[in-house]
Protein backbone atom coordinates (compact mmCIF):
# COMPACT_ATOMS: atom_id res chain seq x y z
CA UNK A 1 0.00 0.00 0.00
CA UNK A 2 1.36 3.33 -0.89
CA UNK A 3 0.23 6.96 -0.52
CA UNK A 4 1.22 10.27 -1.77
CA UNK A 5 1.54 13.38 0.18
CA UNK A 6 0.01 16.10 -0.84
CA UNK A 7 0.46 19.41 -0.01
CA UNK A 8 3.81 19.24 1.35
CA UNK A 9 4.04 19.98 4.96
CA UNK A 10 6.40 23.27 4.05
CA UNK A 11 3.24 24.80 2.65
CA UNK A 12 1.16 24.56 5.62
CA UNK A 13 0.30 28.39 6.45
CA UNK A 14 1.65 27.62 9.94
CA UNK A 15 4.95 26.28 9.02
CA UNK A 16 6.76 29.14 9.38
CA UNK A 17 5.69 29.51 12.82
CA UNK A 18 7.84 26.62 14.20
CA UNK A 19 10.81 28.47 13.31
CA UNK A 20 13.33 29.12 16.33
CA UNK A 21 12.80 31.64 18.81
CA UNK A 22 15.61 32.94 20.79
CA UNK A 23 13.43 34.83 23.56
CA UNK A 24 15.83 37.86 23.36
CA UNK A 25 18.76 35.76 24.52
CA UNK A 26 21.27 35.40 21.89
CA UNK A 27 24.11 32.83 22.31
CA UNK A 28 26.84 30.79 19.74
CA UNK A 29 23.97 28.29 19.02
CA UNK A 30 21.32 30.47 18.68
CA UNK A 31 22.85 32.51 16.48
CA UNK A 32 23.83 28.82 14.20
CA UNK A 33 20.32 27.82 14.90
CA UNK A 34 18.98 30.75 12.88
CA UNK A 35 21.70 30.36 9.73
CA UNK A 36 20.46 27.09 9.28
CA UNK A 37 16.91 27.69 9.02
CA UNK A 38 17.24 30.19 6.74
CA UNK A 39 19.86 28.37 4.51
CA UNK A 40 17.06 25.14 4.59
CA UNK A 41 14.03 28.04 3.71
CA UNK A 42 15.92 29.05 0.99
CA UNK A 43 16.34 25.44 -0.01
CA UNK A 44 12.88 25.12 0.20
CA UNK A 45 11.96 28.49 -1.34
CA UNK A 46 13.86 27.40 -4.40
CA UNK A 47 10.99 24.82 -4.90
CA UNK A 48 8.38 26.50 -3.58
CA UNK A 49 7.67 28.50 -7.04
CA UNK A 50 7.32 25.32 -8.96
CA UNK A 51 5.85 23.22 -6.48
CA UNK A 52 2.05 22.46 -8.02
CA UNK A 53 4.22 21.11 -11.06
CA UNK A 54 7.09 19.61 -9.78
CA UNK A 55 7.36 17.01 -7.41
CA UNK A 56 10.56 16.46 -4.94
CA UNK A 57 12.96 14.61 -6.96
CA UNK A 58 15.54 11.81 -5.81
CA UNK A 59 18.27 12.60 -8.16
CA UNK A 60 18.91 8.92 -8.08
CA UNK A 61 21.65 8.74 -11.61
CA UNK A 62 23.45 11.25 -10.27
CA UNK A 63 24.07 10.02 -6.73
CA UNK A 64 24.39 5.93 -8.79
CA UNK A 65 27.62 7.58 -10.81
CA UNK A 66 29.53 9.54 -7.50
CA UNK A 67 28.98 5.97 -5.51
CA UNK A 68 29.90 4.35 -8.79
CA UNK A 69 33.60 6.32 -9.30
CA UNK A 70 33.64 5.76 -5.79
CA UNK A 71 33.90 2.49 -5.78
CA UNK A 72 36.90 2.64 -8.54
CA UNK A 73 39.05 6.11 -6.97
CA UNK A 74 38.63 8.58 -4.30
CA UNK A 75 40.40 12.04 -4.56
CA UNK A 76 42.98 12.86 -1.97
CA UNK A 77 40.84 14.37 0.41
CA UNK A 78 40.12 11.10 1.56
CA UNK A 79 43.52 10.47 2.89
CA UNK A 80 42.07 11.28 6.48
CA UNK A 81 39.70 8.08 6.48
CA UNK A 82 42.55 5.70 5.56
CA UNK A 83 41.69 3.86 8.45
CA UNK A 84 38.49 3.69 7.66
CA UNK A 85 38.32 2.09 4.38
CA UNK A 86 35.77 -1.03 5.20
CA UNK A 87 33.51 1.92 6.24
CA UNK A 88 33.55 3.25 2.82
CA UNK A 89 33.18 0.01 1.29
CA UNK A 90 30.27 -0.18 3.55
CA UNK A 91 28.74 2.97 3.02
CA UNK A 92 28.88 2.50 -0.42
CA UNK A 93 27.68 -0.63 -0.91
CA UNK A 94 24.61 -0.28 1.27
CA UNK A 95 24.24 3.05 -0.72
CA UNK A 96 23.83 1.21 -3.75
CA UNK A 97 21.66 -1.62 -2.20
CA UNK A 98 19.26 1.54 -1.43
CA UNK A 99 18.62 2.46 -4.49
CA UNK A 100 18.33 -1.05 -6.40
CA UNK A 101 21.70 -1.04 -8.50
CA UNK A 102 23.08 -4.60 -8.37
CA UNK A 103 26.91 -5.21 -8.05
CA UNK A 104 28.45 -7.09 -10.62
CA UNK A 105 30.51 -9.95 -9.95
CA UNK A 106 34.22 -8.79 -10.81
CA UNK A 107 33.32 -5.34 -8.76
CA UNK A 108 32.07 -7.59 -5.61
CA UNK A 109 34.90 -9.74 -5.96
CA UNK A 110 37.49 -7.52 -5.66
CA UNK A 111 35.87 -5.52 -3.01
CA UNK A 112 35.97 -9.25 -1.19
CA UNK A 113 39.31 -9.59 -2.34
CA UNK A 114 40.37 -5.84 -0.28
CA UNK A 115 38.42 -6.56 2.57
CA UNK A 116 40.11 -10.32 3.14
CA UNK A 117 43.19 -8.16 3.15
CA UNK A 118 41.92 -6.26 6.09
CA UNK A 119 41.31 -9.09 8.22
CA UNK A 120 43.76 -9.28 10.96
CA UNK A 121 45.09 -12.60 11.20
CA UNK A 122 44.89 -12.80 15.05
CA UNK A 123 40.64 -11.92 14.34
CA UNK A 124 38.55 -8.83 13.35
CA UNK A 125 39.38 -6.45 10.18
CA UNK A 126 41.62 -3.24 10.91
CA UNK A 127 40.71 0.05 8.95
CA UNK A 128 43.11 -0.97 6.16
CA UNK A 129 45.61 -3.87 5.36
CA UNK A 130 47.94 -4.29 7.96
CA UNK A 131 46.15 -2.06 10.67
CA UNK A 132 45.61 -3.80 14.04
CA UNK A 133 42.15 -4.50 14.40
CA UNK A 134 39.30 -2.45 15.58
CA UNK A 135 35.54 -3.17 16.28
CA UNK A 136 34.53 -0.19 14.21
CA UNK A 137 35.39 -1.07 10.76
CA UNK A 138 34.93 -4.70 11.52
CA UNK A 139 31.20 -4.28 11.60
CA UNK A 140 31.64 -2.25 8.59
CA UNK A 141 33.07 -5.43 6.87
CA UNK A 142 31.09 -7.94 8.30
CA UNK A 143 27.84 -5.77 6.98
CA UNK A 144 29.92 -5.59 3.81
CA UNK A 145 30.35 -8.89 3.49
CA UNK A 146 26.89 -9.64 4.25
CA UNK A 147 25.45 -7.02 1.35
CA UNK A 148 27.69 -8.65 -1.29
CA UNK A 149 26.12 -12.38 0.39
CA UNK A 150 28.20 -14.54 -2.07
CA UNK A 151 29.81 -18.13 -0.86
CA UNK A 152 33.52 -16.14 -1.91
CA UNK A 153 32.27 -13.38 1.12
CA UNK A 154 31.09 -15.27 4.00
CA UNK A 155 33.87 -17.58 3.28
CA UNK A 156 36.42 -14.65 4.27
CA UNK A 157 35.30 -14.41 7.56
CA UNK A 158 37.84 -16.41 10.21
CA UNK A 159 34.51 -17.09 12.49
CA UNK A 160 36.69 -18.87 14.98
CA UNK A 161 39.19 -15.44 15.35
CA UNK A 162 36.60 -13.40 14.85
CA UNK A 163 35.30 -14.54 18.49
CA UNK A 164 38.66 -14.79 19.81
CA UNK A 165 38.98 -11.18 18.96
CA UNK A 166 35.59 -10.32 20.72
CA UNK A 167 36.75 -11.62 23.63
CA UNK A 168 40.04 -10.19 23.84
CA UNK A 169 38.30 -7.02 24.12
CA UNK A 170 35.47 -8.07 26.40
CA UNK A 171 35.08 -6.04 29.83
CA UNK A 172 35.07 -7.52 33.19
CA UNK A 173 31.89 -5.38 33.49
CA UNK A 174 29.76 -6.60 30.28
CA UNK A 175 31.59 -3.60 28.00
CA UNK A 176 33.64 -3.73 25.36
CA UNK A 177 36.46 -1.67 24.29
CA UNK A 178 36.57 -0.42 20.56
CA UNK A 179 40.07 -2.37 20.32
CA UNK A 180 42.60 -3.97 22.49
CA UNK A 181 43.46 -1.57 25.48
CA UNK A 182 41.35 0.94 23.93
CA UNK A 183 38.33 3.35 24.41
CA UNK A 184 35.35 1.94 25.95
CA UNK A 185 31.61 3.75 24.90
CA UNK A 186 28.34 1.79 23.78
CA UNK A 187 29.43 1.35 19.97
CA UNK A 188 31.36 -1.09 20.74
CA UNK A 189 28.69 -2.81 22.31
CA UNK A 190 26.59 -2.61 19.24
CA UNK A 191 29.00 -3.55 16.91
CA UNK A 192 30.13 -6.83 18.86
CA UNK A 193 26.78 -8.01 18.93
CA UNK A 194 26.17 -6.93 15.51
CA UNK A 195 28.28 -9.37 14.09
CA UNK A 196 28.32 -12.09 16.78
CA UNK A 197 24.61 -12.11 16.14
CA UNK A 198 25.10 -12.17 12.02
CA UNK A 199 27.88 -14.95 12.18
CA UNK A 200 26.69 -17.05 14.32
CA UNK A 201 29.11 -16.88 16.82
CA UNK A 202 27.49 -15.95 20.36
CA UNK A 203 28.60 -18.15 23.10
CA UNK A 204 26.97 -18.02 26.67
CA UNK A 205 29.44 -15.65 28.34
CA UNK A 206 30.12 -13.43 25.36
CA UNK A 207 27.55 -10.83 26.52
CA UNK A 208 27.76 -11.51 30.18
CA UNK A 209 26.91 -8.07 31.70
CA UNK A 210 26.68 -6.34 29.02
CA UNK A 211 22.73 -5.20 28.69
CA UNK A 212 23.15 -4.32 32.61
CA UNK A 213 26.02 -2.04 31.14
CA UNK A 214 24.32 -0.48 28.26
CA UNK A 215 20.66 0.17 30.57
CA UNK A 216 23.57 2.30 32.69
CA UNK A 217 24.36 4.21 29.86
CA UNK A 218 20.71 5.42 29.29
CA UNK A 219 20.98 9.38 31.88
CA UNK A 220 17.79 11.09 32.72
CA UNK A 221 17.22 12.39 29.12
CA UNK A 222 16.26 9.35 28.37
CA UNK A 223 18.67 8.79 25.96
CA UNK A 224 21.51 6.63 25.64
CA UNK A 225 25.24 8.26 25.98
CA UNK A 226 28.33 6.60 25.16
CA UNK A 227 28.97 5.62 28.85
CA UNK A 228 27.63 5.90 32.24
CA UNK A 229 26.71 9.58 33.01
CA UNK A 230 27.14 10.91 29.77
CA UNK A 231 25.04 13.03 27.83
CA UNK A 232 22.55 11.47 25.72
CA UNK A 233 23.21 11.53 21.78
CA UNK A 234 21.71 10.03 18.54
CA UNK A 235 24.32 7.74 17.64
CA UNK A 236 25.13 6.00 21.15
CA UNK A 237 21.25 5.88 21.38
CA UNK A 238 20.59 3.77 18.20
CA UNK A 239 23.69 1.66 19.54
CA UNK A 240 22.65 0.96 22.83
CA UNK A 241 18.61 0.37 21.77
CA UNK A 242 20.21 -2.20 18.80
CA UNK A 243 22.37 -3.79 20.61
CA UNK A 244 19.95 -4.43 23.22
CA UNK A 245 17.29 -5.92 20.68
CA UNK A 246 19.50 -8.04 19.14
CA UNK A 247 20.42 -9.70 22.68
CA UNK A 248 16.71 -9.62 23.31
CA UNK A 249 16.73 -7.47 26.43
CA UNK A 250 15.21 -3.93 25.36
CA UNK A 251 12.77 -4.40 27.62
CA UNK A 252 15.34 -3.48 30.38
CA UNK A 253 15.48 0.05 29.09
CA UNK A 254 13.12 2.78 30.21
CA UNK A 255 10.90 2.79 26.88
CA UNK A 256 8.53 5.66 27.23
CA UNK A 257 11.77 7.79 28.44
CA UNK A 258 13.72 7.21 25.28
CA UNK A 259 11.02 7.27 22.93
CA UNK A 260 9.76 10.97 24.48
CA UNK A 261 13.55 12.14 23.55
CA UNK A 262 13.82 10.65 20.19
CA UNK A 263 10.61 12.10 19.19
CA UNK A 264 11.89 15.57 20.19
CA UNK A 265 15.20 15.61 18.52
CA UNK A 266 12.78 16.04 14.94
CA UNK A 267 13.24 19.74 14.65
CA UNK A 268 9.81 21.27 14.09
CA UNK A 269 10.91 23.87 11.08
CA UNK A 270 13.78 21.63 9.28
CA UNK A 271 12.05 18.30 9.44
CA UNK A 272 15.17 16.63 9.86
CA UNK A 273 16.84 15.34 13.18
CA UNK A 274 19.37 16.83 15.88
CA UNK A 275 21.89 14.57 17.62
CA UNK A 276 21.41 16.27 20.58
CA UNK A 277 19.57 18.52 22.29
CA UNK A 278 20.54 22.24 21.59
CA UNK A 279 22.19 20.78 18.80
CA UNK A 280 21.89 21.52 14.55
CA UNK A 281 19.77 19.37 12.35
CA UNK A 282 22.27 16.82 10.39
CA UNK A 283 21.53 14.49 7.63
CA UNK A 284 23.00 11.62 9.13
CA UNK A 285 20.69 11.82 12.13
CA UNK A 286 18.01 10.30 9.88
CA UNK A 287 18.93 7.19 10.29
CA UNK A 288 20.85 7.34 13.79
CA UNK A 289 17.47 9.25 15.29
CA UNK A 290 14.25 7.51 12.61
CA UNK A 291 16.19 4.08 12.91
CA UNK A 292 15.05 4.22 16.26
CA UNK A 293 11.68 4.23 16.01
CA UNK A 294 11.11 0.99 14.35
CA UNK A 295 12.88 -0.45 17.32
CA UNK A 296 10.62 1.16 19.92
CA UNK A 297 7.91 0.39 17.82
CA UNK A 298 8.79 -3.31 18.47
CA UNK A 299 9.74 -3.34 21.79
CA UNK A 300 6.55 -1.04 23.14
CA UNK A 301 4.49 -3.84 21.58
CA UNK A 302 6.41 -6.57 23.04
CA UNK A 303 5.44 -4.80 26.21
CA UNK A 304 2.16 -5.02 25.54
CA UNK A 305 1.32 -1.34 24.37
CA UNK A 306 -1.05 -1.39 21.12
CA UNK A 307 1.06 -0.22 18.01
CA UNK A 308 -0.34 -3.01 15.88
CA UNK A 309 -3.04 -0.39 14.57
CA UNK A 310 -0.38 2.13 13.29
CA UNK A 311 0.60 3.07 9.74
CA UNK A 312 2.95 5.43 10.84
CA UNK A 313 6.16 5.28 12.73
CA UNK A 314 6.37 7.92 15.86
CA UNK A 315 7.68 10.29 14.08
CA UNK A 316 6.85 12.82 10.72
CA UNK A 317 7.84 10.65 8.32
CA UNK A 318 7.03 13.10 5.39
CA UNK A 319 9.18 16.29 7.45
CA UNK A 320 11.98 13.72 6.90
CA UNK A 321 11.48 13.06 3.72
CA UNK A 322 10.97 16.43 2.60
CA UNK A 323 14.43 17.83 4.67
CA UNK A 324 16.07 15.06 2.81
CA UNK A 325 15.06 15.65 -1.07
CA UNK A 326 15.16 19.15 -0.69
CA UNK A 327 18.04 19.95 1.53
CA UNK A 328 20.69 16.96 1.55
CA UNK A 329 20.99 16.44 -1.95
CA UNK A 330 24.10 17.71 -4.20
CA UNK A 331 23.01 19.06 -7.40
CA UNK A 332 26.05 16.70 -9.09
CA UNK A 333 25.16 13.65 -6.79
CA UNK A 334 25.89 12.26 -3.05
CA UNK A 335 24.22 13.74 0.05
CA UNK A 336 24.99 15.90 2.81
CA UNK A 337 24.66 17.26 6.25
CA UNK A 338 22.89 20.43 5.70
CA UNK A 339 22.64 23.21 2.60
CA UNK A 340 25.81 24.68 2.35
CA UNK A 341 27.92 21.35 3.35
CA UNK A 342 29.77 18.82 0.85
CA UNK A 343 28.66 15.65 -0.05
CA UNK A 344 30.32 12.64 1.50
CA UNK A 345 29.83 8.80 1.09
CA UNK A 346 28.37 8.65 5.30
CA UNK A 347 25.83 10.87 4.74
CA UNK A 348 25.07 9.46 1.03
CA UNK A 349 24.51 6.02 3.08
CA UNK A 350 22.67 7.45 6.47
CA UNK A 351 20.49 10.24 4.72
CA UNK A 352 19.23 7.37 1.91
CA UNK A 353 19.00 5.37 4.99
CA UNK A 354 16.96 7.63 6.82
CA UNK A 355 14.84 8.61 3.63
CA UNK A 356 14.45 4.52 3.57
CA UNK A 357 13.36 4.39 7.34
CA UNK A 358 10.50 7.35 6.21
CA UNK A 359 9.42 5.52 3.36
CA UNK A 360 8.81 1.88 4.54
CA UNK A 361 6.35 1.03 7.96
CA UNK A 362 6.11 -2.48 8.65
CA UNK A 363 6.59 -5.23 6.58
CA UNK A 364 4.91 -7.95 4.96
CA UNK A 365 1.07 -7.85 4.61
CA UNK A 366 1.18 -5.00 6.99
CA UNK A 367 3.70 -3.14 4.99
CA UNK A 368 2.24 0.80 4.21
CA UNK A 369 4.33 3.30 2.24
CA UNK A 370 4.30 6.78 2.35
CA UNK A 371 6.52 8.70 -0.93
CA UNK A 372 7.05 11.58 -0.98
CA UNK A 373 7.34 13.12 -4.45
CA UNK A 374 7.23 10.64 -7.50
CA UNK A 375 6.97 7.03 -7.02
CA UNK A 376 10.55 6.78 -8.82
CA UNK A 377 11.97 8.62 -5.24
CA UNK A 378 11.32 4.93 -3.62
CA UNK A 379 14.13 3.50 -2.09
CA UNK A 380 14.67 -0.39 -1.17
CA UNK A 381 13.96 -1.04 2.73
CA UNK A 382 16.39 -1.09 5.03
CA UNK A 383 16.93 -3.97 8.00
CA UNK A 384 16.50 -1.22 11.10
CA UNK A 385 18.92 -3.16 13.53
CA UNK A 386 22.22 -3.77 10.94
CA UNK A 387 21.11 -1.31 8.10
CA UNK A 388 21.53 -3.40 5.17
CA UNK A 389 18.81 -4.94 3.07
CA UNK A 390 16.27 -7.33 5.57
CA UNK A 391 16.82 -10.46 2.98
CA UNK A 392 20.42 -9.45 2.87
CA UNK A 393 19.90 -10.25 6.91
CA UNK A 394 18.38 -13.68 6.15
CA UNK A 395 20.58 -14.40 3.79
CA UNK A 396 24.16 -14.39 6.28
CA UNK A 397 21.70 -15.54 8.69
CA UNK A 398 21.01 -18.60 7.50
CA UNK A 399 24.03 -18.88 6.00
CA UNK A 400 25.97 -19.15 9.33
CA UNK A 401 23.38 -21.00 11.22
CA UNK A 402 24.39 -23.78 9.23
CA UNK A 403 28.10 -23.62 10.72
CA UNK A 404 28.30 -24.95 14.91
CA UNK A 405 28.97 -21.73 16.87
CA UNK A 406 33.04 -21.88 17.67
CA UNK A 407 33.60 -23.01 21.19
CA UNK A 408 35.96 -21.22 23.92
CA UNK A 409 37.97 -22.29 26.59
CA UNK A 410 36.11 -20.31 28.53
CA UNK A 411 32.28 -21.54 27.50
CA UNK A 412 33.75 -25.46 27.35
CA UNK A 413 33.51 -25.82 30.86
Amino acid sequence: MAERTAPLRFFRDDHFKEKFKDENVVTVTSVDQVAVELNVEEAYDAFRVDWHRVKPVLQREKHFQYLKKGLRHLSESYSCLDASRPWLCYWILHSLELLGEPLDECTASHICEFLARCQNPNGGFGGGPGQEPHLAPTYAAVNALCIIGTEEAYDIINREKLLEFLFSVKQPNGSFTMHVSGEVDVRSAYCAASVASLTNITTPTLFEGTPEWVIRCQNWEGGIGGVPGMEAHGGYTFCGMAAMVILKKEWMLDLKALLRWVTSRQMRFEGGFQGRCNKLVDGCYSFWQAGLLPLLHRALHIEGKNTLSMTHWMFHQEALQEYILLCCQNSTGGLLDKPGKSRDFYHTCYCLSGLSVAQHFGGGELLHEIIVGDENNRLEPTHPVYNIGPEKVAQAIMHFLKLSVPQMKSDSN
